[in-house]
C-alpha cells in the first residue's frame, strides 16, 4: 500500500516566498539604475551701497490738559510733515504709524505723622501723548541736512534708521547667479582631482537668501562712507546681499 500525503500551503505563505526571491533582483536593478552624484553647496555675496534711508521718529508731549498735550504733540508732528514737504519727500512715504495715551503719576515716600512710618504718595503729572512718525527719504546726499531739521521739530525719541536699497530684487538676483555658478566650479574642481567631469544638473535647492542692512540706533558703528564731503559725519555703508545653493551633479 503507497501512502501519499499531500501538504497544503496557505496562498499567502507561496507570496511571501516568492517576494523574498525576487527582493535581491529587485534590489540589484535599482542600484543599477542610480547615477553616481556630486553634491556641493555655493555661496555668494553682494555689498551695494543704500539708495534710501527709513526712520522712525517719537513725538511725546506731557500736560497736565489733555487737550493742550494733544495740541502741543500735533503741532510737532506737523512740523515734521511740512519739512518733509519742504524737502520734497512724497506724501505716501511719510506716515504716522502709533498713537497713544497715558496717564502718568509720580510716587514718593513720605513720612506718616500718624505711626512714624513711610507712605507711598502718588500725584499726576499730566497726560502724556504720544506719536510715531515713519520717513521713507530718498534724496541721500542731503538726509543729513533733512535729519538735523527733523530734530529740532519737537522730536523726542529716535527708534530706528535703517538704510536700504530699492533695488533688492535686482541684487538678489546676481547673487543667486554667483552662487549657482560657484557651486559649478566647485565641482569641476573637485572631480577633476579623481580625473572625472560632472554632467547635467541633478537637482538645485535654495537654502534662502540673507540681507545685511545698514542701521543706526546713535550707538551702533556703521563702517563704510557714502559721502564724498570730508566735514560730513555721515556714513551710512554699504548693504551686504548673500544666497546659498546646494547642487547635484550627474558624475562623469
Amino acid at each position: 500500500m503507497i501512502e501519499i500525503q499531500i501538504m497544503y500551503q496557505s496562498p499567502f505563505r507561496i507570496f511571501g516566498l516568492c517576494l523574498l526571491l525576487l527582493l535581491p533582483h529587485a534590489t540589484a536593478a535599482r542600484q543599477k539604475g542610480e547615477q553616481p552624484l556630486i553634491t556641493v553647496s555655493g555661496q555668494a555675496e553682494i555689498r551695494v551701497p543704500p539708495d534710501e534711508v527709513n526712520f522712525s521718529l517719537e513725538v511725546t508731549k506731557l500736560n497736565r490738559d489733555l487737550t493742550e498735550a494733544q495740541k502741543q504733540n500735533d503741532d510737532s508732528v506737523r512740523d515734521i510733515l511740512a519739512l518733509a514737504r519742504r524737502f520734497d519727500v512724497p506724501p505716501q512715504d511719510v506716515k504716522t504709524d502709533y498713537i497713544s495715551v497715558e496717564m502718568k503719576y509720580s510716587t514718593d515716600l513720605v513720612d506718616d505723622e500718624e505711626d512714624d512710618a513711610k507712605k507711598v504718595k502718588r500725584e499726576l503729572l499730566g497726560y502724556e501723548v504720544s506719536k510715531t512718525v515713519i520717513v521713507r527719504f530718498k534724496d541721500l546726499p542731503r538726509f543729513e541736512k533733512f535729519f538735523a531739521e527733523v530734530l529740532k521739530a519737537g522730536v523726542s525719541k529716535v527708534n530706528s534708521v535703517e538704510f536700504r536699497t530699492s533695488q533688492i530684487r535686482k541684487h538678489k538676483d546676481q547673487a543667486r547667479a554667483l552662487a549657482i555658478r560657484a557651486a559649478r566650479e566647485k565641482a569641476i574642481a573637485l572631480t577633476a582631482e579623481i580625473g572625472q567631469t560632472i554632467g547635467k544638473a541633478h537637482s538645485i535647492q535654495e537654502e534662502g537668501f540673507g540681507r545685511s542692512s545698514s542701521s543706526n540706533n546713535f550707538s551702533t558703528v556703521v563702517s563704510g562712507s557714502f559721502s564724498s564731503d570730508e566735514d560730513s559725519a555721515f556714513a551710512p555703508g554699504m548693504i551686504t546681499v548673500t544666497a546659498q545653493v546646494t547642487v547635484s551633479f550627474v558624475l562623469n
